[in-house]
């Protein structure tokens, strides 16, 4: 797509960063400006549509690498723990981006009007793809309703349908395809996961987690790590250590308690396991994120 069929979302989302920030009165659209490249970012990112509009960012996803730029998308069909950095942006040109959250309930729905068994794939959860040409009135349609209060509760809905119905007619449409059929291994991984994130602090039970999808557990395994590019542990692992962080965010709480409530019986394994992740202990991490100095996480 060439660049300049984008700058009416550009200006949209430039000037509703003003005025509103990341968050905006429409629920689950999220707005991005930022005018230097990033440290790595980290994240759970939920069944969502992410348009980038200028700039550039890398999503890693295990050890895969997803890169987007202007005109390119990121799709999510489930949630999952990722690695993000922005890696083009400056003052004059700062990276420009909006999330959209995804509704299953949604997907569901249209895929009666489509037929939902077919280009059916098992594949990861996040895809990169271009922006078709049939998204980008309904995007500006939504985002200029941030403008209009009175309106988002009822035409929201209806033009969040339009651009899911795009999107599933388009290039994207397996991967989505599979986040409104129940029976689809994606589906079956999803609630497996829906279970870890609920007890992620206790012991993981990958019987139980199996039975939870409807697989033997070494097809639940091999399911898993092709979705997410983890292990269930590992994916238990960041998601424990993301929470962490955000409790050393929230408050200077003592770095034992918070390993301790997160799971991990062993304060030496908990320090050690962050640092890993996130470049320092948990101590100095949760002091310079206090102060501003560290990147902290999105959602």
């Amino acid at each position: 797509m060439e660049h300049d069929t984008l700058a009416p979302l550009r200006d949209l989302i430039a000037r509703q960063w003003q005025q509103h920030g990341r968050e905006t009165p429409i629920n689950g659209l999220h707005l991005t400006s930022v005018s230097a490249p990033t440290g790595p970012i980290h994240a759970v990112c939920r069944p969502s549509l992410c348009v980038v509009v200028q700039g550039a960012k890398v999503s890693m996803l295990g050890d895969r690498a997803f890169r987007y730029d202007a005109g390119k998308c990121l799709i999510a069909s489930m949630e999952v723990p990722i690695q993000a950095e922005i890696t083009r942006a400056t003052p004059d040109r700062p990276y420009l981006a909006f999330s959209l959250e995804l509704d299953p309930a949604t997907i569901s729905d249209l895929l009666l009007e489509i037929g939902g068994a077919a280009d059916i794939q098992p594949g990861p959860a996040l895809a990169v793809h271009a922006i078709g040409a049939e998204l980008l009135d309904p995007l500006c349609r939504l985002l200029r309703l941030c403008d209009r209060p009175r309106d988002i509760a009822v035409l929201s809905p209806l033009i969040r349908r339009e651009i899911t119905w795009h999107l599933l007619n388009g290039p994207m449409g397996p991967a989505l395809r599979q986040v409104g059929l129940a029976g689809s291994h994606m589906a079956r991984i999803g609630r497996s996961i829906a279970r870890i994130r609920e007890s992620f602090a206790e012991q993981l039970n990958i019987r139980q987690l199996a039975e939870v999808a409807g697989m033997s557990p070494a097809t639940f395994h091999r399911h898993f790590k092709e979705a997410t590019a983890m292990t269930p542990v590992q994916y238990q692992k960041q998601l424990r250590l993301q929470e962490a962080r955000r409790l050393l965010l929230a408050d200077a709480a003592d770095v034992a308690r918070v390993g301790y409530a997160i799971g991990y019986e062993s304060p030496s394994q908990f320090s050690r396991e962050y640092r890993r992740m996130f470049g320092a202990p948990p101590g100095r991490d949760g002091l310079a994120i206090r102060k501003g100095f560290a990147p902290q996480t999105e959602a």
